[in-house]
């Protein structure tokens, strides 16, 4: 494992990492793992997420957990991104189909589904 390259932004950011449980079924799983593939994707929801501010968003898999990383401009609130992504061509869509795959309700809220998660621990640089 190489690790993954982390960008740099030329404005201040803010991180914010959220976790999701998908159902427990391999093929349901390899089939979230496709749709979010370049293959996979719409490109309406890539320029949504981008079109909503976001700098930089990333999905891990373990099993059947998900682990998001959300890097957001300093100045832009969490919950004005998230509304502004839920108002883009085709989120609705894509939310609707995604849910099959994921451990919530059907009808619940993207907010609802991922769970924003707390940083216990964090190595400082030095000053």
């Amino acid at each position: 494992m190489e690790g993954y390259k982390v960008k740099r932004y030329g404005v201040p950011a803010r991180r914010y990492c959220q976790t999701l449980d998908l159902r427990h079924d391999p093929e349901l799983i390899a089939e979230y793992q496709r749709l979010h593939g370049p293959e996979g994707i719409w490109p309406e929801i890539l320029q949504g997420i981008k079109r909503a501010g976001v700098l930089e968003m990333e999905i891990y898999l373990l099993g059947k957990r998900l682990f998001m990383i959300v890097d957001l401009p300093a100045d832009r609130s969490w919950d004005d991104v998230m509304a502004c992504m839920a108002r883009q061509p085709r989120q609705a869509e894509w939310e609707a189909l995604t849910a099959r795959f994921q451990q919530a309700a059907a009808d619940a809220r993207s907010e609802e589904k991922w769970q924003m998660m707390q940083r216990i621990f964090y190595l400082y640089p030095d000053k």
